[in-house]
């Protein structure tokens, strides 16, 4: 993984003789321990001291027992921990100068001048402003004889490196803050949990979410569960709302819809920038409509509960790329904050970051909301964007009429996620003017006629149904062509939408070579990447990805429980995911495992026996169990069976082994969040692409596109979302193993080593660079694909 040539080899990172210590200040937030873990292992790591600074920046203040130093071990079993174990605390003393003076005088005594912050932009606005005091604040110690005068020289300068941890997103600069993703698992848990019975009822529930200044939770959750209405601060409703939303939750009952969601951001405003209360929400539908409606207040459930897969991965990586950045620092390099653009970890100077988000409050203050939106940021705008046009339905003599029949279909296994991109094509299309046709059962339904037109309120409460309300076979086209091709022709279609994994590719390959036989086939094609595999050539990562890897990680901690007041235990895992090790490598970095065997890694008996070796060290000290991961064709004949007993007889008298194969149930049930929102955007700008096309390839009263970027996959690569034409994926792809040849996250594979104690190499050639803020991206960086 290391190239020998990689001028920046990580072995010439060295820490020694630094000092590093982390603290987490201001509200807590899920995957906080995952950050704090991975700082402490990573600085241990490079050869760096470093220290626990409890309680926040009132620890730093108190001094102390407040500080103290971290082991390898005393961040063991805290992955999966929900808040903060070095605690919180708000600290006013800290925001005087006495009270700075004496946070310096407790890092200097023990030699730390490299800061890890972990926090809200308060939090890291009061580190850069230590930061900049730092030198005035050792000259009067010196004068107060609290320190030597050489330590002046020896530590010179303070170093901060700031990573956002906060439920709200409401930090200017990265895509994602640390606990952002596990909030939005709590409030879709609970909108889930209501439709239920609200259904039964026929109710109307006003919920309120976090957010008192980010209307970020609420926009996505209402994206996500399909709410009929939504309050954020950064676009308050037009004057005269009221009415307006009583008459869309009446049309909705009137289309046969049992239920009405609408969610309120607990800093919702008006155009005047006054409150907008759940209550007086509910006072509305009930004066106006007579609807049985209920209140609920989520509060502080949403920082609750165990960190998602999502935050867990994102920590880890911020926190190791913190070290790395702190160990690069100089005098003169500005404070960062390592943030998150895509799927890309980047650095930005801190103070950038904090400026354009006291931009965004300002915006609001002063009323210029369109601005507020904008300087949130593109995900923000998209996410909005895309909840107006799917939820809010055009009369129908406001529709275009594009003459125009497209057919979606989806192809492979079950995806969570992929209903919810069928929902988001159906009305993304009605509302482009195209009559849009379901196709049931994949290509072997198509070639069978099982075509119908699907309308607006056929896809309603479709984006929280796991699995595929449309059904999905591996049937490929090539031996059905002129059945496929006739039923093309029956009902017109124009343009194709397949939602699929790996056959999806072989599939649009497929159709692109029988375009020489058929003309039916000289239409506009996309495919949209829906597999948990993640083995999808031309994209980072695929619909439904990311809901088995909460369902691994999640059963991951349930196992590693059982072993809690037992005697030391390994456990082997067996994952899915074919030939691609995705599941078993990303899953085991969340899950805290201490190995994971893929087919893209060969190993031998050698490295079996190498890892038990370090297990059982491992496991002479206070580490109770281990746990490691196998992808399920890995090794055809190092079966999961076969390490199970290997492990079992090596480690006698140390520790003794289970095994647990997952199976389908890694298929997750209920789509997470992001396979939610990722679904819906992808689906939407994938029909905003058809709908270009049709209208480039409309010739004499036909369609008729026979080119190669006519036949695309939509994915995300790296900070983009990109359409690539299939064929141009041949070459990236290895068919037999049906496996991309090159894939990002091996990559990810060393953290996991080194989280786990391993000595290994790790390539840093690809880790985060200092930029600048940049408030609009162009349209083809847009990273419209983190929720």
């Amino acid at each position: 993984l290391t190239k020998p040539d990689n001028k920046k080899f990580f072995e010439n990172l060295t820490g020694a003789g630094k000092a590093i210590a982390v603290l987490t200040s201001g509200g807590d937030a899920q995957g906080m321990n995952a950050a704090v873990r991975a700082v402490v292992r990573m600085g241990i790591y490079v050869g760096a001291k470093v220290y626990f600074i409890h309680e926040g920046y009132q620890g730093m203040v108190d001094g102390g027992d407040n500080i103290k130093e971290a082991k390898w071990e005393s961040v063991s079993s805290m992955l999966q921990v929900g808040g903060t174990v070095i605690g919180s605390a708000r600290c006013k003393e800290f925001r005087t100068h006495e009270g700075r003076l004496k946070a310096a005088h407790n890092l200097v005594q023990r030699g730390i001048t490299n800061l890890c912050v972990i926090g809200g932009d308060g939090s890291l606005t009061g580190a850069n402003l230590f930061r900049e005091e730092w030198s005035g604040l050792l000259t009067e110690l010196v004068q107060q004889g609290l320190i030597e005068e050489d330590a002046v020289q020896r530590y010179s300068a303070l170093h901060i490196v700031g990573m956002v941890g906060s439920i709200d997103n409401d930090f200017c600069g990265t895509d994602m803050t640390i606990g952002t993703d596990s909030a939005l698992h709590r409030i879709i848990e609970v909108v889930d949990a209501i439709m239920t019975t609200a259904q039964s009822h026929q109710r109307t529930f006003v919920l309120e979410v976090m957010g008192r200044h980010c209307g970020y939770l609420a926009l996505v959750s209402a994206l996500a569960c399909g709410a009929d209405w939504v309050l954020i601060p950064e676009m308050p409703p037009e004057d005269g709302w009221e009415e307006k939303m009583c008459e869309k939750l009446s049309a909705n009952r009137a289309g046969m819809k049992r239920l009405n969601i609408i969610i309120v951001a607990e800093g919702a405003i008006d155009r005047n920038n006054k409150p907008i209360t759940t209550d007086h929400v509910k006072d509305l539908v009930v004066r106006h409509l007579g609807f049985d409606t209920r209140v609920t207040i989520l509060g502080h459930v949403q920082r609750g509960g165990t960190p998602s897969a999502f935050d867990r991965i994102l920590a880890s990586r911020m926190g190791v790329e913190a070290v790395l950045a702190l160990l690069e620092t100089t005098a003169n390099t500005p404070a960062c904050v390592v943030s998150l653009c895509g799927n890309q970890a980047v650095r930005l100077p801190l103070m950038e970051c904090v400026q354009m988000t006291q931009e965004v409050q300002k915006a609001m203050d002063e009323k210029r909301f369109e601005e507020a939106v904008r300087l949130r940021g593109r995900s923000f705008e998209n996410n909005l964007r895309t909840y107006k046009l799917l939820a809010h339905r055009k009369p129908e003599s406001e529709l275009p009429h594009s003459n125009f029949n497209v057919a979606v279909l989806n192809v492979g296994a079950p995806a969570a996620g992929m209903n919810a991109a069928v929902r988001s094509a159906v009305r993304v299309g009605i509302s482009e003017g195209h009559k849009m046709f379901a196709v049931n059962d994949g290509f072997e339904g198509f070639y069978k006629g099982q075509i119908r037109e699907i309308k607006w309120g056929d896809v309603g409460g479709w984006t929280g149904q796991g699995g595929s309300l449309l059904g999905t076979k591996r049937t490929l086209p090539a031996k059905h062509v002129d059945k496929i091709a006739e039923q093309m022709r029956k009902y017109n279609i124009n343009a194709l939408l397949v939602v699929g994994g790996f056959e999806a590719v072989e599939c649009l390959l497929q159709l692109y070579d029988a375009r020489a036989t058929h003309e039916e086939f000289c239409i506009p094609m996309c495919m949209l990447p829906a597999t948990i595999s993640n083995n999808v050539p031309g994209t980072d990562l695929s619909i439904g990805a990311d809901t088995a890897l909460n369902a691994i990680v999640e059963t991951c901690d349930r196992i590693k429980q059982s072993a809690s007041g037992t005697k030391r235990r390994v456990f082997i895992i067996e994952t899915m995911g074919g030939y691609c090790g995705y599941l078993a490598s990303v899953g085991g970095l969340a899950a805290g495992a201490d190995a994971a065997y893929i087919y893209e890694e060969p190993f031998d008996i050698r490295d079996l026996q190498s890892n038990v070796e370090h297990l059982t060290e491992k496991m002479k000290t206070s580490i109770q169990r281990g746990l490691v991961l196998r992808n399920e064709n890995s090794n055809e004949n190092y079966t999961t069976d076969f390490i199970y007993q290997l492990y079992s007889e090596e480690g006698r008298g140390v520790f003794d082994c289970r095994k647990n194969v997952l199976g389908h149930m890694q298929q997750g049930g209920a789509p997470s969040p992001f396979d939610r929102n990722f679904g819906t955007k992808i689906s939407a700008k994938a029909m905003q692409w058809i709908s270009k096309k049709l209208k480039e390839s409309y010739r004499q009263g036909r369609v008729f596109a026979n080119t190669e970027d006519s036949a695309c996959l939509l994915g995300m690569r790296r900070r983009a979302l990109v359409f690539q034409p299939v064929v141009q994926l041949k070459e990236e792809t290895d068919f037999v193993h049906r496996i991309p040849k090159e894939q990002w996250w091996l990559k990810l594979r060393p953290l996991m080593k080194i989280l786990a104690k391993y000595k290994t190499s790790y390539d840093v050639s690809d880790s985060g660079q200092l930029e600048h803020v940049v408030c609009n991206r162009t349209k083809e960086s847009d990273t419209s694909s983190a929720i």
